[in-house]
């Protein structure tokens, strides 16, 4: 490479570097457009809208009703943000917080009003019409007709002319067609419960018959369509096609869907809500983010010397593309504490990528290569383990993202897109960047740093004991939540998110921030109830919500007694009720299908690739294994169990296989030339060579949580405190334990010879 095109290479990454951080920080135009606080935010770090629904007619619908329209609303509110919450409030309400606006009026015109959706044939059976349509005249005296009803609905219901209602259609969704031309056409797709399949192959059968008559879809008062029926529907799945865009197509299925609901509702209040974690939290997470940058990359330059400076430029270019593209996909992405959970181990990944890279170039430098043939071997080496070790944790986070729930989809977006990103640094601008510094006369080898022949550690002689002492923990766990149930306090310190609670309004006579709140407020109340409080405050307001535990009357009492005394409320202004959880049981279950199918892709993906199952089932004992001693952790420490506990533990799912393909991929490489070595020798072997990756990377990693832990608050206290565990315990395993696994199982189950 010529010393121009070299320097050109570091300006241009250099330049790009500084222009995106310039626009993240200060917008595209210099005045904040487009800059970072354009990052639509979650309830924890920014707040939302909340809105109050209550049943209409019955003041005590059943479980189920109340189960099923919850979970309905949670995927009708998904379209707003992936991190909206749906949760019960008393016997018959419904709250529900989206992240990220602040205009409740909008929403609420947007939302409707859930329920009363019904199918509607043209004419009834003497032949009279339904509905038709009517001029509707403009300020202007300009007109256009529209569709309105002829009678009421409860005399189309009495005469049978509703074909249908929302609660017969199971599921509605926007979905592409292609007509004769291969023009793309959007259309909605709807699927019908087995009762609704044959009410509506009736009323087709009919409309068909009496000269392809339509059906009216008839919403809130007003028709939202009115399709033409061009043939009987025996099957339950119809589908409604005509001129829509895309937008109109998703927000007519959008509507179908909230009309599907088993409960009537009807608004009760909405008011914009402040962050549950407050600006503090955002602030301290920033500065410990960004000083833990500055020691990663201090680090990298420290330990190797011109590749690190390389690592430092490419690291920080990294987080400002990143940066950028969540400003970019702040229409789809929000972002929060789980996301944040993402991005930090999508960093993890890139500086594993550079560290596997430097220590294969080290490795070739200590076989007495150029440094320039190393860097070239250096990199063809180590690609298949930062593509294996990248592409199954990108498999989890897609399959998570199709399948998991709301509160799962932040954390899983975050992380797909940091993993591509970080795979595009580290091997293409880290890589461009050395190569440039090489050709501008950094060539001696001191600059780069001379591997040695490591001498094997015999791992596999200790790993009766590894195992034992981690069964030992992983059963003090399953002690630990024994006795915390026996004593009545629960396996785990189950929070507000898992178990629901009591939501006590207050309206202060003055306005208190949230910091406020928190070290004046806070502390009596737990005090009292002997519960975490959640804090939410209410724009415009002197009302707070505080959010515990479920709390007796007698709590509630002194609870009430404590704001009149001490802060002068009057009585009138306590409100208090019942809140449900916000992670629903049908969330619980879809996040253990996606789990379970994540496992199963990266199951096959590394049998294909290591065409050996061995590797794949050790991998995954080495992550379960990880999984159950924070859990261990989790209810020896009492640590709150809230929905950063199920990013937690998605983030060392991540973090395990990662580190665990990258020992794996040596064992593959050992074992083809390894001439007569025994698997044993292979293993201890392989381990070795990549211990220092494993300890650099679980380090750089483990600084950066240890930093949001020091310098966070509370709430990201719990969540970085047994992060840390998690990341060292990957860190254990798969040094420790996942070659032992595979080595156990290769042993009893050997291949068989080839013929």
């Amino acid at each position: 490479m010529k010393k121009s095109k070299a320097l050109l290479i570091i300006i241009v990454v250099l330049a790009l570097t500084l222009g995106i951080g310039y626009m993240d920080i200060w917008g595209y135009d210099g005045n904040g457009a487009g800059n970072a606080s354009d990052i639509k935010l979650g309830l924890d770090l920014a707040g939302g809208v909340s809105i109050t629904y209550q049943v209409v007619g019955d003041e005590n619908p059943s479980e189920t009703d109340m189960s099923d329209t919850i979970y309905k609303l949670q995927q009708r509110v998904a379209n707003y943000s992936t991190e909206a919450q749906v949760y019960q409030e008393g016997s018959n309400r419904i709250a529900i917080e989206i992240p990220g606006v602040t205009d409740a009026e909008t929403i609420l015109s947007q939302l409707g009003r859930p329920g009363a959706l019904y199918f509607i044939s043209a004419t009834d059976s003497a032949g009279n019409p339904n509905y038709s349509e009517q001029p509707v005249f403009a300020e202007d005296g300009s007109y256009s007709y529209q569709y309105a009803l002829n009678k009421s609905i409860d005399e189309l219901i009495a005469e049978g002319s509703v074909v249908i209602t929302g609660t017969d259609v199971t599921d509605a969704r926007a979905v592409v067609t292609q007509d004769n031309m291969k023009n793309n056409k959007y259309a909605v797709s709807l699927s019908l419960t087995q009762e609704g399949a044959a009410k509506f192959a009736e009323a087709t059968e009919r409309a068909v018959a009496r000269g392809h008559e339509t059906i009216g879809i008839y919403y809130d008062g007003a028709f939202v369509s009115v399709p033409r029926v061009d043939e009987a529907i025996y099957n339950g799945d119809a589908s409604i096609s005509g001129s829509f865009t895309y937008e109109e197509a998703e927000n007519l299925a959008s509507t179908i869907r909230i009309g599907g609901l088993s409960l009537e509702l009807e608004e009760l209040h909405s008011k914009v809500v402040g962050a549950q974690l407050g600006v503090d939290a955002i602030n301290t997470s920033l500065k410990a983010g960004a000083i833990g940058l500055g020691i990663v990359a201090l680090f990298m330059i420290v330990v190797y010397f011109i590749p690190g400076i390389a690592a430092a430029i490419a690291l920080f270019f990294y987080v400002a593309l990143i940066v950028l593209l969540l400003i970019g996909f702040n229409d789809v992405l929000t972002l929060t504490l789980p996301g944040i959970a993402g991005i930090i181990l999508s960093i993890g990944m890139a500086v594993d990528a550079n560290v596997v890279v430097f220590a294969r170039i080290r490795e070739e430098l200590g076989r007495e290569a150029s440094v320039e043939d190393a860097i070239n071997t250096g990199y063809a080496k180590a690609l298949s383990a930062i593509i294996d070790g990248n592409v199954t944790t990108l498999i989890a986070a897609v399959v998570l993202m199709l399948l998991g729930p709301s509160n799962v989809k932040g954390f899983a977006q975050t992380l797909a897109l940091g993993i591509v990103v970080s795979m595009f640094t580290a091997l293409f601008v880290t890589k461009w960047l050395m190569k440039a510094l090489y050709a501008l006369g950094l060539k001696s080898v001191v600059f780069y740093g001379k591997g040695k022949e490591k001498k094997s550690i015999d791992f596999l002689s200790k790993k009766m004991i590894f195992i034992v002492l981690s069964v030992l923990v992983i059963v003090a766990g399953f002690v630990f939540m024994g006795i915390n149930k026996g004593a009545g306090k629960g396996a785990l310190n189950y929070s507000l998110d898992f178990v629901g609670g009591t939501a006590t309004t207050v309206d202060f006579n003055e306005n208190y921030t949230l910091q406020q709140l928190t070290d004046t407020v806070v502390p009596e109340i737990e005090a009292i109830t002997g519960s975490t409080v959640q804090v939410q405050t209410v724009q415009n307001s002197n009302e707070v919500i505080f959010k515990t535990s479920s709390l007796e009357s007698s709590v509630r009492q002194a609870l009430e007694q404590m704001f009149m005394t001490k802060f002068g409320v009057d009585s009138k202004s306590i409100q208090t009720e019942t809140i449900s959880s916000t992670i629903s049981d049908e969330m619980k279950r879809d996040t253990i299908i996606a789990v379970i199918v994540a496992i199963l892709c990266m199951l096959v993906y590394i049998r294909i690739r290591f065409k050996d199952f061995r590797f794949g089932f050790s991998s995954v004992l080495a992550l379960v294994h990880d999984v159950l001693v924070v859990l261990a952790f989790y209810a020896a420490a009492r640590v709150s169990v809230s929905n950063t506990f199920v990013a937690c533990m998605l983030t060392i799912v991540g973090y395990s296989i990662n580190a665990t393909i990258v020992i794996f991929d040596r064992v593959r490489e050992n074992m083809a030339n390894a001439g007569k070595s025994d698997i044993v020798t292979i293993v201890n072997k392989s381990v070795t060579q990549t211990l220092s990756r494993s300890i650099f990377t679980s380090l750089t990693t483990f600084v950066m949580v240890a930093l949001l832990y020091v310098m966070g608050v509370s709430s990201i206290k719990d969540f970085a405190l047994p992060l840390m565990v998690g990341i060292g315990c990957g860190c254990y395993s798969s040094v420790c334990l996942a070659g032992a696994f595979w080595v156990i199982l290769t042993q009893k189950f050997p291949a068989k010879a080839k013929k």
